[in-house]
């Protein structure tokens, strides 16, 4: 299921950025000979044949016959090094890096074209998944993804209500009683928040831009406790630290107020976040089996003491 996923994102992504055809960005280059451009057309100076080879990930013999066309077509010229006549440099003449230039603008041209009609937090939520998937399939490139927590703009209560019925419903089959509670617990929370009632706060983490996940802090039942509610990682930013950052928030937050103890209601299918809450200390007060969205399994209470 996940490689005929990969493969069908595959198709479709290379079919939308234009691969397949002749030239790239509207120029007469095709993607490995345009790669070799725009490599060069960004080095700071002279690159190194055995370089731009690794760069690209290129069998050698075939980075050579692309240098050759690229020397015939006097974009490219292939020199000795000052420092190890040994081994061969490469910079773009001239004429090369008008061709860069040309598929410089083209690619930010057709970029633009694509992003043009998505949202503001469509654009967001798709550099992030590009950041996501850069760091999961381990481009050293790319950097660790920054995960920030803010405060919940207009409309992101609402996106809490549907991310957690729309994930929840995929991950586990949990329906539509489930999304009812979670709007009613989001319903509290807001009327609390409105009247100012201390001790209720809520975070949005976002990485690489994009919403990536939630958290909310309520009073609990009983008087010095707070309540972790709704912990939310979307699918695309687990292991990227977004559920760990949120609990610690909740639980620093906590503190700040000199509540005696954090605690939450979980369900056994979530072990993944269960993990994180055993690595902070929580521990179990409390079990009972439901199968109040339908699926039989066990609500679980846990509990940190500060």
């Amino acid at each position: 299921m996940t490689v005929d996923a990969a493969r069908e994102f595959t198709r479709f992504y290379t079919n939308r950025i234009g691969v397949l055809r002749g030239g790239l960005h509207g120029s007469r280059h095709p993607l490995p000979e345009a790669r070799v451009l725009y490599e060069l057309g960004h080095a700071d100076g002279p690159t190194e044949v055995a370089a731009l080879r690794a760069t690209l990930d290129m069998d050698a013999g075939q980075l050579s016959r692309l240098l050759a066309r690229l020397d015939d077509d006097g974009l490219v010229v292939r020199e000795k090094a000052e420092r190890d006549a040994r081994r061969l440099v490469l910079r773009l003449t001239a004429q090369g890096r008008r061709a860069f230039a040309k598929l410089d603008r083209g690619s930010a041209t057709e970029w633009a074209q694509l992003l043009d009609p998505l949202s503001e937090g469509e654009r967001a939520r798709l550099v992030g998944a590009m950041g996501a998937v850069r760091e999961i399939l381990g481009d050293d490139r790319a950097g660790a993804t920054e995960v920030v927590l803010r405060d919940p703009e207009p409309g992101d209560l609402g996106w809490i209500v549907a991310r957690h019925g729309a994930v929840y419903a995929a991950e586990f089959g949990w329906g539509l009683g489930f999304e009812a509670l979670c709007a009613r617990v989001v319903a509290d929370y807001a009327e609390a928040a409105a009247s100012s009632t201390p001790g209720h706060r809520a975070w949005i983490a976002t990485a690489g831009g994009a919403p990536a996940g939630c958290v909310l802090s309520v009073r609990g039942d009983e008087p010095g406790d707070a309540k972790l509610r709704l912990l939310l990682v979307e699918p695309w930013a687990r292991g990227l630290g977004v559920g760990g950052t949120l609990i610690d928030a909740v639980v620093a937050d906590a503190r700040a107020n000199g509540d005696r103890r954090v605690v939450l209601w979980t369900n056994s299918p979530l072990t993944a976040a269960r993990r994180l809450y055993d690595r902070r200390g929580f521990r179990l007060i409390a079990e009972e089996p439901h199968a109040d969205w339908g699926i039989p399994m066990t609500g679980q209470v846990l509990a940190l003491d500060l």
